[in-house]
């Protein structure tokens, strides 16, 4: 028997666990889970359990719908909840067909098959998210903060942080280390900062964060979320990523000779995400919601750059920290926190790759200053503007070679019809801005 999984068995008998949750995510990023009692355990980490894949958006057609959830042992995990009065644990799953080959609508699949064409290359994929979210007083509209706070606001504005040091203290039993925290920019607007694993493990982090946030919120009787913009005067709510390939337990985006410290590497990871930027959009904002965010004067990118300090780039180089290599990164900064991280680490790893792969060259780096240009001046300098609607980028991805073959044919087409369906019905929506604006004059 795999010492892993004798782990698991042996765990879950000499902690009382009476359930194992299984989780998976359908292509949108939603957690999807079904539970097992322990008397099925063994089979399922040998064999994998059978589900009805037609049940799951973005998995499989009603003729085709059996599909395996295959628990990966190295996820287990007893999930501490307080609301949870039985032993509970879970395993994220792969999800396989009846004959044991990987599916291709699985995102966490996905994600393995471009960490693979990673590692052929040489390199291991690392990150660590910024994630941000609100706590509201419920999930009704119109919104209602829990706080007045600003950036770095401590008590009584930020009445929250208990809120925050319980959701830290879950994570930490969960084996997800968390390396900096505090109340954001807009009122009842918090950040979590994971320490940088490989982006397998942190994708599955990114997944178990955003529902520890809402069980704590939930245990406390408000309401936490992801969604990107849900103030329309306040900053939304982003996901900026930090950056770096490894090499030989190397730092491959470091070289003290190169441009502020980039290796070629690194400079043609830039180039490869600012060259591709327009058709991974689609993916690192997946909502209609997303692009209310990225809109000038809210610290959103908004175009197609780089820069070393400039908040206002796509892509951000922080300072290296003297006398450790390992620090150099890059930081992209479009995505938000409601995406599926499986395929936003995704497109971001294929693109940066292509970059490197192919010897894109790095345009220069650009200043805030972009934001004072004309679109005249900023067309002359090569400057793009990022997608402004969710069907700018659906218009970007649709031609794009690289996303197709980093989703794969099957997560390709169905997310792109899913998207096109999303923005048919905003499109068809009359909001309460056009009631009140042109109902009492029209």
């Amino acid at each position: 028997m795999d010492r892993q999984h004798e782990y698991v068995l042996s765990t879950v008998k000499e902690r009382g666990i009476r359930f194992i949750r299984l989780w998976f995510t359908d292509v949108q990023g939603f957690l999807k889970s079904f539970a097992i009692t322990p008397a099925e355990l063994p089979i399922a980490l040998e064999e994998g359990l059978s589900f009805d894949g037609s049940a799951i958006d973005g998995f499989s057609r009603t003729h085709e719908a059996d599909m395996l959830a295959r628990p990966d042992p190295a996820t287990f995990q007893v999930l501490p909840w307080k609301n949870d009065e039985t032993g509970v644990a879970r395993m994220f799953c792969d999800i396989v067909t009846p004959e044991g080959e990987p599916f291709a609508g699985d995102p966490r699949y996905v994600l393995r098959r471009n960490l693979e064409r990673a590692a052929d290359l040489g390199y291991s994929f690392y990150v660590a998210p910024e994630i941000e979210y609100f706590y509201f007083r419920d999930a009704t509209s119109p919104p209602e903060a829990l706080d007045r706070g600003g950036y770095f606001d401590l008590t009584p504005l930020d009445v929250a942080q208990e809120y925050r040091r319980s959701t830290i203290m879950l994570l930490e039993q969960l084996g997800i280390p968390v390396a900096f925290s505090h109340h954001e920019v807009s009122p009842s607007q918090h950040e979590l900062d994971l320490r940088h694993t490989n982006a397998l493990a942190m994708a599955d982090n990114i997944i178990t964060t955003r529902l520890a946030v809402k069980e704590v919120a939930l245990e406390h009787g408000i309401y936490a979320t992801f969604m990107p913009k849900p103030l329309e005067q306040f900053d939304g709510s982003g996901m900026h990523l930090h950056l770096s390939l490894f090499q030989d337990d190397q730092n491959a985006f470091h070289d003290e000779n190169g441009l502020h410290g980039l290796s070629k590497v690194g400079q043609g990871f830039i180039a490869g995400l600012l060259t591709h930027a327009s058709e991974i959009t689609a993916i690192t904002n997946q909502w209609v919601n997303s692009y209310k965010r990225l809109v000038g004067g809210f610290d959103a990118p908004v175009f197609e750059t780089w820069a070393r300090n400039d908040q206002s780039a796509l892509v951000r180089v922080p300072a290296t920290k003297k006398g450790k290599i390992d620090s150099t990164r890059i930081e992209y900064r479009s995505p938000d926190p409601a995406t599926n991280p499986y395929l936003a680490l995704s497109v971001i790893l294929a693109a940066g790759l292509a970059g490197v792969a192919n010897n894109y060259e790095l345009p220069p780096e650009t200043g805030s200053d972009v934001l004072k240009m004309s679109r005249e001046q900023r067309k002359e300098a090569g400057v793009r503007h990022l997608p402004h609607t969710l069907r700018d980028a659906i218009k970007a991805m649709e031609s794009s070679e690289l996303v197709r073959a980093a989703l794969g044919d099957h997560v390709f087409e169905w997310f792109l019809k899913n998207k096109r369906r999303e923005w048919a019905q905003y499109e068809q929506h009359v909001s309460q801005y056009e009631l009140e604006e042109y109902l009492p004059v029209l």
